[in-house]
């Protein structure tokens, strides 16, 4: 018998997965994906394996949704709403320094983010599915692009793939849990990611006269200090928020007072209304300090991906079916939300679901950040995301019909 990470007295599906056929054809299906990485809107390859292995199966899809993106549908039920999975495609622009055996071929472009396992999921979930004799509702399988620029879940949403969907759930490898585990989590899971930008223009001039210039360097020194008051000071501590100034850039020599600065940041908020007043301080902040010194201002706010909280309904749902999938003892919760960003909030502002966390972690092997050159994780994962997948969608379609008039 394997030995595996999973725990627990009872024979649940991750742990007949990792004893079956199926699961090397998923370490091999993970592993081409990852020697083969796509950066975002140029998943052309993965969706070519994606809808290879549907072939295989006999299972109808759509492919070239949204561009890259590929959706497939099992029925069920009485033709109702569907419960719609999801899984991204697509990879980072970092140098592989993992030094597996099957690291990247692509130089610059890497699977840092555990893209190729979450595709790799739910193609087993599709396996499964492909098997059951009868759901309790149809199910549709979103295969999304660019979920790294934020932009492929919107533009999957435009191409209608929440067309009569009643519940949506979707997943992320996880190194803060061990491999073999589900975290679910009611309420915040992922923080919003928005930018901004500030143009000041000041008056250039010698080093030597000052007195003739208005000097952008310092305005803008000014204003990066006064942005660290505003989580300090303005925001509820309860409520975790980050305002990061990334890039500042201003000046061409020693000699030279500066006329212009530029200042590029980040904005993370677990919840909208905190995330709104950021933008409204930092605005205010900026606007003030270029008043005072006698500069001009250009502000703007990049809208990225607002914050993904998890409903109580479909974290409820998600929960048995991550209890069916490797056992109550295996399922757990996020203590903290992470404050980076996730598409699939987009997906939970129109429909309800659930975005759980699947454990990669295993003792007395070093675990590396998401986006990290180093990023590894445990193949076990595999196994259990497919069950997740496969449980929810027949749980959820369950519940469909038990809150039906």
């Amino acid at each position: 018998m394997k030995t595996t990470a999973l725990r627990g007295d009872m024979f649940h599906e991750a742990t007949r997965i990792l004893e079956s056929p199926l699961y090397s054809s998923l370490v091999a299906m993970r592993r081409d994906l990852h020697q083969h990485p796509e950066l975002s809107w140029q998943e052309t390859r993965t969706a070519e394996k994606v809808c290879a292995y549907l072939d295989e199966l006999g299972v109808s899809y759509r492919r070239g949704v949204a561009g890259t993106g590929i959706v497939a549908e099992f029925p069920g039920g009485n033709g109702g709403p569907f419960i719609a999975l999801r899984a991204d495609l697509d990879a980072l622009p970092i140098l592989e320094e993992t030094g597996l055996p099957f690291a990247s071929q692509v130089p610059g472009a890497m699977h840092a983010c555990g893209h190729d396992a979450h595709t790799t999921m739910l193609l087993g979930a599709a396996s499964l599915l492909a098997q059951d004799r009868e759901l309790p509702a149809p199910v549709r399988l979103i295969f999304q692009p660019a979920e790294e620029f934020g932009e492929g879940a919107p533009a999957m949403i435009e191409a209608g793939v929440l067309d009569n969907v009643a519940l949506i759930f979707g997943g992320h490898v996880d190194r803060h849990f061990p491999v073999g585990s589900i975290a679910v989590t009611d309420g915040p899971v992922n923080a919003s990611s928005d930018s901004f930008t500030i143009r000041i223009t000041g008056r250039g001039g010698h080093a030597a006269r000052p007195h003739e210039t208005v000097d952008a360097v310092i305005v803008g020194s000014l204003i990066v200090m006064a942005l660290q008051t505003i989580v300090s000071r303005e925001v509820n501590p309860s409520h975790p928020s980050v305002v990061t100034v990334g890039h500042f850039d201003a000046g061409t020599a020693a000699n030279v007072i500066a006329g212009q600065a530029l200042l590029e940041g980040s904005i993370r908020a677990q919840e909208n209304s905190v995330r709104l007043a950021l933008h409204r301080s930092i605005e205010r902040i900026a606007k003030a300090i270029c008043q005072m010194h006698g500069a001009d201002l250009e502000f703007s706010i990049g809208q990225g991906t607002p914050p993904l909280c998890n409903p109580p309904e479909g974290a409820r749902v998600a929960r048995l079916a991550a209890a069916a999938a490797v056992g109550e003892g295996n399922v757990a919760r996020m203590d903290m939300a992470s404050m980076g960003g996730e598409d699939f909030s987009y997906y939970l502002e129109h429909v309800p679901g659930c975005y759980v966390r699947f454990g990669t972690a295993r003792d007395g092997v070093e675990q590396f950040p998401a986006h990290s050159s180093r990023f590894v994780i445990d193949e076990e994962a595999l196994a259990v995301g497919a069950a997740f997948f496969h449980a929810v969608a027949k749980v959820a379609g369950q519940s469909i019909h038990q809150v039906a008039p």
